[in-house]
C-alpha cells in the first residue's frame, strides 16, 4: 500500500486538512502530520534552537501527529519518526488561500513543506485555494466547499502516485481558484501578488507599532499562475529545488574579471 504524509501550515484544525484527508486516505495508508497551531508565512522555517514535541490527538475521526514547530518540522519528523521511511507522496493543503508567485515559494508554509519533502527524496504537492481576504487565516471554516479542490487533489495525486513527476520536477504548487472553469493549466511564477503595504499604529500607551500586509495585484503576464488563477482556471506550477540562476558562468567570469 502506497505511504502518504498529509500536512499543511494552517493547523491541526483546518477544514482544508480534512478536506484532503477525504480525499488521499481512499489512495493508500495517509499519515496526518501537522503543526499544533496556524503557522502561515513561516517559510521553510526549522527548529534548531528549541525541542519539539509531538502528542497524538483524534479530530473528527482523523489521527493527527500535532507538533509544537514548523510545517517543515512536521515533515522531518513525520518522515524520520513516525513513518520511519519515505513516503511514496507528501502533501501539503488544501491551504486556506492561494499561494502565487515567487513570493509564496520563499514564504508560505504550505509550499515548505513540500520543498522539505522533496529535498528528503519524497515527491510532493503543495495545494492551496483561493479566498476572500478575511477568510484565508481561519481554521474552522466548514461553510467553504472544497469539493473542487478536493477533485484537483485527487486527479494529481493519482497520476503521481502511478507515474511519479516529470522529469526535472521536483514537486507541484497548485492553486484552486475560487469560481473554476474546469480548466488546468501548467504555469510559471508570477514576480509577485503583492504590493507591499505598511500600516503604522500606536498602542494605548503611545508606543508606535506596524502591521505589514499587501495589496494583491489584479493580473500577470498570460502563462503565469496568478493570470491563470484570475482567470478562472487551477493553475500547475512545476519546481523544481535547483534555484541556481540560468545563466552563462563564462559570462559571469567576465562581469567578475574584467569589467
Amino acid at each position: 500500500m502506497k505511504k502518504i504524509l498529509l500536512t499543511n501550515d494552517d493547523g491541526l484544525y483546518s477544514s482544508g486538512l480534512r478536506a484532503s484527508y477525504n480525499v488521499l486516505k481512499k489512495l493508500g495508508k495517509t499519515y496526518v502530520i501537522t503543526p499544533a497551531v496556524q503557522k502561515s508565512g513561516v517559510g521553510r522555517s526549522i527548529s534548531i534552537m528549541e525541542p519539539i514535541r509531538v502528542n497524538e490527538v483524534k479530530i473528527n475521526g482523523i489521527k493527527i501527529f500535532a507538533v509544537d514547530g514548523t510545517p517543515t518540522d512536521a515533515v522531518i519528523i513525520g518522515i524520520h519518526e513516525i513513518i520511519g521511511d519515505i513516503p511514496d507522496l507528501v502533501v501539503s493543503g488544501i491551504n486556506l488561500g492561494e499561494n502565487l508567485s515567487t513570493e509564496a515559494v520563499t514564504t508560505s508554509g504550505t509550499v515548505g513543506a513540500a520543498l522539505e519533502a522533496a529535498t528528503q527524496g519524497s515527491k510532493a504537492i503543495a495545494i492551496s485555494m483561493e479566498l476572500s481576504d478575511h477568510l484565508k487565516f481561519e481554521s474552522f471554516l466548514d461553510s467553504v466547499d472544497f469539493s473542487n479542490a478536493e477533485r484537483v487533489l485527487e486527479i494529481v495525486a493519482s497520476k503521481i502516485l502511478k507515474a511519479g513527476l516529470p522529469e526535472g520536477v521536483d514537486l507541484f504548487n497548485i492553486n484552486v481558484p475560487e469560481k473554476w472553469n474546469g480548466e488546468i493549466v501548467f504555469t510559471r511564477l508570477a514576480k509577485r501578488l503583492y504590493r507591499t503595504k505598511i500600516d503604522v499604529r500606536y498602542d494605548p500607551r503611545g508606543r508606535k507599532y506596524y502591521w505589514i500586509h499587501g495589496i494583491e495585484v489584479e493580473d500577470a503576464e498570460p502563462d503565469t499562475d496568478i493570470h491563470a488563477l484570475r482567470s478562472g482556471k487551477v493553475s500547475i506550477t512545476p519546481l523544481s529545488l535547483d534555484m541556481t540562476a540560468r545563466v552563462d558562468f563564462e559570462s559571469l567570469k567576465r562581469w567578475f574579471y574584467e569589467a
